[in-house]
């Protein structure tokens, strides 16, 4: 399983653009977010993933606790996706500020 930790997500952030993915409401993600992150809400992205991901880049995907976009980057990696669960999702993000 591709996963990374919200401080080397961070780090690799200041270094590099790098493209986040909120899998979460629209609401919950217009309430707070990881900073740059774009809105794709998992259901969008789960049943349409060509129309939002090119194969080629590499994406970090989060969720509210990390579980469910867990499960959604195993399903689009096994696709073909180069995606990356944020371990601990927005919650994380919040303890951390």
């Amino acid at each position: 399983m591709n996963q990374i930790s919200l401080e080397e997500l961070l780090e690799k952030k200041k270094q590099e653009d790098i493209q986040i993915i909120d899998i979460r409401s629209p609401l919950q993600h217009s309430l707070g977010c990881i900073p740059t992150s774009i809105n794709i809400p998992y259901n969008n992205l789960s049943l349409n993933p060509d129309k939002y991901l090119n194969k080629n880049n590499k994406y970090y995907i989060y969720c509210q606790t990390g579980s469910t976009s867990e499960d959604l980057v195993h399903i689009l990696n096994y696709k073909g996706y180069n995606t990356v669960n944020i371990i601990g999702g927005y919650n994380n993000y919040l303890y951390r500020k």
